[in-house]
């Protein structure tokens, strides 16, 4: 793999970070609606313009991979610092994004490591990454992994070092709703739906506690029992579900940073013969 192809996945990591804000409407989250009606260090704009500044560093992660060639502790912590440089270069771009940086670069990493994988088998390879510690990370402890240890919630470490099976699920959902006749849009919604319906996501722990978390988690499985995206029905109980949760400020930003993962994976180029998983 030359730099140029290190360079042309952090941009499909990319391309697949701003098209999950492109969705809308995504209950509790910034989408194209916010345009010119907030001004927040989160807000879509904000959000949109930050998401460039991960290129360079998911572009560094491949380069450390492809350098590196296995899933050893050395290219764990060469990901971790770069990941803390990159946060900060987005800090300065306007901020957010941090758990999608996690979970994109593990899986940019883990792409570059087997160019010729399965989108699945792509989680496979992150996970063995994530295994390892990285032991140049810094003690103090984050809110994701204090929220963590609080509620016994799986987290983004977990969630990486059980094989990201929330972007499997994802894709699975987006297979799903694609052979059902889902528009692009639709698709990309009822997969985020299908995260939110069981993720233990520790912003909303930290913002709205185990019940606001079960709600959140209700509402999306409502959804999804309508039909999904694509029926009236399951429609309004979107529009329902995302009136509720801005009214509420409650944020399912781990959802989205992991559906971001998928679209990614799933933009992965299958090998000659084989399709995506």
């Amino acid at each position: 793999m030359s730099s140029r192809e290190d360079e042309a996945l952090a941009l499909a990591a990319v391309d697949a970070l701003t098209g999950q804000l492109a969705l809308a409407p995504k209950p509790g989250l910034p989408d194209p609606r916010d345009l010119g009606v907030r001004v927040t260090s989160n807000d879509h704009c904000s959000l949109r313009w930050s998401a460039k500044a991960l290129a360079p560093g998911l572009a560094a992660m491949a380069a450390a991979a492809r350098r590196t060639g296995e899933p050893t502790p050395g290219l764990r912590a060469e990901l971790g610092a770069i990941g803390r440089c990159t946060e900060h270069s987005v800090g300065l771009a306007g901020g957010g994004h941090r758990g999608a940086l996690w979970t994109l670069g593990l899986l940019v990493a883990a792409a570059a490591l087997d160019p010729g994988a399965r989108s699945k088998d792509v989680a496979a390879t992150a996970k063995k990454i994530a295994a390892h510690t990285d032991k140049r990370a810094p003690r103090r402890a984050s809110r994701g992994s204090s929220v963590s240890a609080k509620y016994g919630a799986a987290g983004a470490r977990g969630e990486a070092r059980a094989g990201f099976p929330h972007v499997r699920r994802a894709l699975d959902a987006l297979a799903g709703a694609r052979k059902a006749g889902a528009d692009e849009a639709e698709a990309r919604l009822d997969a985020l739906l299908t995260v939110m319906s069981s993720l233990q996501d520790t912003e909303l722990l930290y913002t709205a506690g185990p019940l606001g978390l079960r709600h959140v988690q209700a509402g999306a499985r409502g959804v999804l029992e309508e039909g999904g995206t694509t029926t009236e029905a399951g429609r309004e109980a979107l529009l329902a579900l995302d009136a509720d949760l801005h009214t509420r400020a409650w944020s399912p930003r781990g959802s989205a940073g992991l559906l971001a993962g998928a679209l990614f994976v799933d933009a992965l180029p299958a090998t000659p013969g084989q399709r995506s998983a």
